[in-house]
């Protein structure tokens, strides 16, 4: 019997190893990440692929790649390490340390947002890692490896479990400088005659949408620029190139001091639902868990984030 755990726990820790090289894409990367040498780490993968009579990396002097039965093995490696998370978050008791890496994706204005809070969530789970990846548009969760991603309005494929955390809240904007050279529009018809500046989320810059709490509008727009960075949209308009739609954690402090005026007032853009998209609800360890938590409470801290629409809500798409 103890035998045979001992093998297992070998297994476990081969596939472990092998997510990390595949991820990385560097024995020594993976090593020096997981603490062990990097002949240790190629004697795992060796002894993986022998267990289970495949290649899994194409190995060359300068690279590592993938086979196709690596391709087909990633997706069931990270099953088979959910369920251990799993299995160790059951049995241990509670003040288990949070210790592991969560790879966080969302958009760049709750980036933002977000690290100014991390620190508080590091401090309190000296073990926890977090990697934050910026990304406007949805990822392939388990191919990509990624534990939680925050996805505005359409959560995506139906098998994805999403909780709700909170909404959006945007403005329409423009620089003072560029109002008094172009007037401000006083409908979302208006708009069709100005320059547009536009963040595209996934196709989203070609129409904009607008509700006054009763009905809502979409306008067609010719933008004058697009970028898949709300960043590069914010620095645009400030320098009075166009009217923009950005998200209140960009353009509030701006809207302040008034470097931008918030336009329209009465016909603001269309909030959308902010869900945490992950792959299973049974399997989440107890390190996705707590960041999870921690989303949920720092959107909670931002009155423009909730609403009495925007209670905790979990399920399937």
């Amino acid at each position: 019997m103890r035998k045979g755990m001992g093998v297992e726990m070998d297994l476990v820790s081969a596939l472990k190893t092998f997510l990390r090289v595949a991820e990385t894409g560097s024995f020594s990367a993976a090593a020096t990440d997981l603490g062990l040498t990097q002949p240790a780490v190629s004697r795992q993968v060796l002894a993986l692929e022998a267990h289970f009579h495949s290649r899994f990396l194409h190995r060359t002097t300068n690279a590592l790649a993938l086979t196709a039965e690596g391709e087909r093995m990633i997706p069931m490696a990270l099953k088979v390490m959910e369920a251990v998370d799993a299995l160790g978050d059951t049995t241990c008791p509670e003040g288990t340390t949070v210790s592991g890496k969560v790879k966080l994706s969302l958009p760049a204005p709750l980036g933002l947002y977000m690290s100014d809070r991390l620190p508080v969530l590091l401090k309190a789970h000296p073990k926890l890692v977090v990697e934050l990846i910026w990304r406007e548009e949805p990822s392939d969760l388990v191919g990509d490896g990624i534990d939680l991603e925050v996805r505005l309005g359409d959560v995506g494929h139906s098998s994805l479990i999403y909780r709700r955390i909170g909404w959006t809240t945007a403005f329409l904007v423009a620089a003072p400088d560029y109002l008094q050279r172009r007037g401000a529009p006083a409908t979302p018809e208006e708009i069709q005659d100005h320059d547009c500046l536009c963040y595209n989320r996934g196709g989203t810059w070609r129409s904009w949408h607008f509700s006054n709490g009763s009905d809502e509008v979409a306008v067609r727009v010719i933008p004058r620029l697009i970028a898949n960075n709300p960043v590069a949209v914010h620095h645009a308009a400030l320098a009075g190139s166009g009217l923009a739609i950005l998200s209140h954690i960009l353009a509030g402090s701006d809207i302040e001091a008034g470097r931008l005026v918030n336009v329209m007032r009465d016909f603001p853009p269309v909030r959308l639902p902010i869900n945490v998209v992950y792959a299973s609800r049974r399997n989440l360890p107890l390190r996705a868990r707590t960041v999870l938590d921690f989303l949920v409470e720092a959107t909670r801290e931002d009155a423009l984030m909730t609403t009495t629409e925007a209670s905790a809500c979990e399920g399937n798409r």
